[in-house]
């Protein structure tokens, strides 16, 4: 099978990471990177062995050609770096959040349906075995009616973090925490039980002077399946990240998945099921003093690989990275 050629926008740790999966790949490979920062230039020489390019203007300039392009640059370019990929003729990834605006996802939407390109958006803690057996469980009705959904989210991002000079805890770049550290979780939560409704919310910033926006939330709905729901979250956890969890309550029992990103079922208790074994989850990303969700990013390199050669279809789609942002633009509607 000829290889899928790839090109990195965005050598930060999670295009690194994403240069990786793809070289470990053997159906792909990695045909050039893209970044800003003219100091990675021998780096990407030196251990990938492909040009660099310092623009992606720079990149579709040369005679070099690639299939699919990941966009792993700051929020705020993903929308106008996918849409630049779809005109040159490539597939996209892009790393969540798709964009900052609904406006912003239906136009890179709309230039991949007059490209014919697919457009894979990264929402790789689908692929966690605590959030695949829910969906399923889910699906199978063996809850019943959902009462109740409960999302914890309580992480650490101090000035470790948001350090002076990036991008980081921008309004134009960052977007605010439901953009960059929780939409995972408002992804799991549409992925499994769909829309909401009746949305309020209360915001805070209470250790994050140094931000435009909010550190803490809390945010309560209704399914427009049935049941209520409630996302309570926060980026002021002193040293280090303490859950993320969900809770469901249903008419036939209950569920929790905890533990700090979502990667343990830690209650479950269903009328006539026993539960079964799970596969382990990966470990979650490790930027040092602070982490992230698993490293699932290979799973989405092979969902790409399966996709393009018919195999499969896109596991996160354009359209649900749309309604991602869709859903935290309404709840940022309220502040």
């Amino acid at each position: 099978m000829q290889k899928n050629k790839f090109t990195v926008i965005g050598l930060g740790h999670i295009g690194k990471r994403h240069a990786e999966m793809i070289r470990k790949n053997e159906n792909c490979e990695l045909v050039a990177a893209i970044d800003v920062d003219e100091n990675l230039k021998n780096f990407v020489e030196s251990e990938y062995k492909i040009p660099f390019f310092k623009t992606v203007d720079d990149f579709f300039s040369s005679s070099i050609k690639a299939d699919v392009v990941n966009v792993c640059t700051p929020n705020g370019f993903h929308s106008a770096h996918a849409i630049k990929a779809l005109e040159n003729n490539c597939h996209v990834v892009v790393e969540k959040p798709m964009g900052l605006t609904k406006m912003e996802c239906e136009q890179v939407i709309y230039k991949s349906l007059q490209a014919h390109k697919q457009v894979f958006c990264v929402m790789q803690n689908r692929y966690s075995p605590p959030s695949a057996w829910l969906k399923q469980i889910i699906n199978e009705n063996r809850l019943g009616k959902i009462f109740m959904v409960q999302i914890n989210c309580y992480w650490n991002r101090d000035e470790r973090y948001y350090k002076k000079g990036g991008w980081k805890g921008t309004k134009d770049l960052d977007g605010g925490p439901l953009f960059t550290q929780f939409s995972h979780f408002i992804d799991i939560m549409y992925w499994v039980f769909g829309d909401i409704k009746n949305v309020n919310a209360r915001f805070n910033n209470f250790n994050h002077a140094y931000t435009p926006f909010e550190d803490s939330g809390s945010v309560s709905f209704d399914f427009i399946s049935g049941g209520m729901g409630v996302l309570n979250y926060s980026t002021s956890m002193w040293d280090k990240n303490l859950e993320s969890s969900m809770t469901v309550i249903g008419e036939f029992g209950s569920i929790k998945i905890g533990g700090q990103y979502m990667d343990q079922v830690e209650y479950c208790h269903v009328k006539d099921y026993v539960m079964p074994t799970l596969p382990p989850c990966n470990p979650p990303n490790d930027y040092g003093p602070y982490k992230g969700s698993a490293a699932n990013h290979h799973f989405v390199i092979e969902n790409v690989v399966e996709t393009l050669t018919g195999k499969s279809t896109a596991t996160t789609n354009a359209l649900e990275g749309l309604k991602v942002v869709e859903i935290i633009e309404r709840i940022y509607s309220l502040k």
